[in-house]
């Protein structure tokens, strides 16, 4: 396992089986297809345009049997067990029939105005609807609706249930979702195979697409034991400058700056380093940080100190997959981590009342450490919201204040996680703003947690507080290739103190006035 992991490092695109990955496809036996379900032996897939419903081996998809559809518009197909279900949102309908010969056994008015997927979870349907952004669950005997959540994106077409999950289609954004059904949360977010994914179907293995666009039927890998995917590679130079300007009258009697050096991480790979200024020397934290270090005495009025670094790197987006079923209880974190990574500070709190209230409320008596860690991430997105006011209060002032930077968003998040057991430290990063070709001068900062069996996974917190249920996951164990990650720190380091990217020491004599600048340029080498 190790050696698989230093070749993903490496590798601008993971080269072993992910999730989502497509192990077959073959044609869809007609030209509009829309359902799709399995029936533990074949695939069943529905044909708006033919009226018709096939089944098809998952083998070739060679035609095995076919029977008419109930309806003029049949869509989301799901199996019981002995009977098929058929939604059809013209008739405004879901139909149970007999696949011998599609006699229909049962109707049931839908619940909603445009039924589109279905999935059967061995005691009710679930459905899903365009119109109203919706994914239920269903009574099969008259169509109430037992439970109700919102969609992951905005358009969702195919359902299919694992045995423990969702999975559901979105027609816009194609992309695929596995979503928790106790609280509608997206887990894991992989891409569609198609242009338009409209049914799914589960075999106990595989996960099944059918794609209206293109005709086709694909097979797709899950639970393959990758653990993350690297995508989007994106090669520039990133130079960091660190400015003083001192407007006098008095002199700036001494300067110490510290600019943190990025290493090589699981989302970038630096192939140099280049110090445009050359440093007094180089310092490690107590985090292991290490900073290039620069020293200055005696700056006048008018006299600027520049420290620049410039490093040449490679970023990738990456799309953890994390299956919680799989992920232990913070009993089998490492006693390492938990010693350095559990520890208090004056800006978490941990045993604050507001702080241990919180996570109370969040997490109740889950012993999961990914639900702890979801939970916590849930609630701070239903009890905050993102304000830049300037300044970094401590978490539970925050918490209790309600709003905050992304710096004060990591805070709450990491002493909230820290008080329930889970590992957490902060990452800060400069960041591509706009175009390949930018400059940085706000910066960003999120959290890494570690669970048990992946490692550090990314948490942007304050980029998840979001309304919708996919970019909220976007936040929870993905990353962009918009950041060169600078800064890796539980707190309070001795060269960056609460900061990131950089940091300085300054001491002046009376009534001297000066100006810090910091910004990142991003300077594209290769093109996407």
């Amino acid at each position: 396992m190790k050696k698989l992991f230093f070749f993903i490092l490496f590798l601008p695109f993971l080269i072993f089986p992910y999730t989502g990955e497509v192990a077959k496809s073959f044609n869809t036996p007609g030209p509009c297809s829309t359902g799709l379900t399995f029936d533990g032996k074949n695939i069943w897939v529905a044909d708006r345009k033919l009226g018709k419903i096939f089944c098809i081996s998952p083998e070739n998809g060679k035609i095995l049997k076919e029977i008419k559809a109930p309806g003029n518009w049949p869509m989301g197909l799901a199996w019981d067990g002995k009977y098929l279900w058929n939604a059809d949102p013209k008739a405004r309908k879901i139909f149970r029939i007999d696949p011998k010969d599609g006699t229909i056994v049962r109707i049931v008015d839908a619940p909603t105005p445009s039924p589109r997927g279905l999935a059967w979870d061995g005691k009710y349907l679930w459905c899903t609807d365009n119109a109203l952004d919706k994914v239920m669950q269903i009574s099969p005997y008259d169509g109430t609706t037992i439970i109700e959540y919102k969609s992951p994106a905005g358009d969702p077409r195919g359902i299919t249930y694992d045995g423990k999950y969702l999975w559901i289609s979105d027609r816009i954004t194609d992309e695929i979702y596995m979503m928790d059904t106790a609280s509608g949360s997206v887990i894991i977010i992989t891409d569609a195979p198609g242009p338009f994914t409209r049914g799914l179907a589960f075999d106990e293995k595989y996960l099944w697409a059918v794609d209206y666009q293109n005709d086709k039927i694909y097979k797709l890998k899950v639970r393959d034991g990758e653990k993350y995917l690297l995508e989007n590679e994106r090669e520039a130079n990133i130079t960091l400058t660190h400015r003083i300007r001192n407007y006098g009258p008095g002199r700036i009697l001494k300067a110490d700056v510290h600019i943190a050096l990025p290493l090589d991480r699981v989302s970038q790979k630096v192939l140099n380093t280049e110090y445009i200024v050359p440093p007094t020397d180089f310092v490690t934290d107590q985090w292991g940080q290490k900073t290039a270090h620069y020293t200055y005495k005696n700056i006048k009025p008018g006299e600027i100190a520049e420290s620049v670094v410039k490093f040449h790197a490679k970023v990738y987006g990456v799309k953890y997959f994390v299956y919680p079923d799989e992920i232990g209880t913070v009993r089998d974190i490492p006693k390492d981590i938990k010693k350095k990574y559990l520890q208090d500070s004056d800006k978490y709190q941990i045993n604050h009342p507001a702080i241990k209230k919180a996570v109370k409320e969040a997490i109740g008596d889950e012993t999961n450490a990914y639900w702890i860690a979801r939970k916590i991430y849930n609630y701070i997105l239903k009890h905050m919201y993102y304000e830049l006011s300037g300044g970094w209060n401590t978490a539970p002032t925050v918490l209790t204040r309600g709003n905050g930077s992304c710096s004060e968003y990591s805070f709450v998040f990491i002493s909230m996680c820290r008080s329930a057991g889970i590992p957490a430290k902060y990452v800060g990063s400069v960041v591509v703003r706009g175009d390949d070709a930018s400059i940085d001068d706000v910066f960003h900062r999120w959290v890494e947690i570690y669970l048990p069996g992946y490692g550090w996974l990314p948490v942007d917190p304050s980029g998840g507080d979001k309304p919708s249920p996919r970019d909220q996951a976007r936040c929870f164990g993905s990353l962009s290739n918009r950041f060169l990650i600078t800064t890796d720190s539980g707190g309070n380091s001795k060269t960056l103190g609460w900061y990131y990217n950089t940091n300085e020491f300054i001491i002046t004599q009376p009534d001297t006035k000066y100006e810090v600048e910091t910004f990142a340029e991003w300077e594209p080498i290769k093109q996407r």
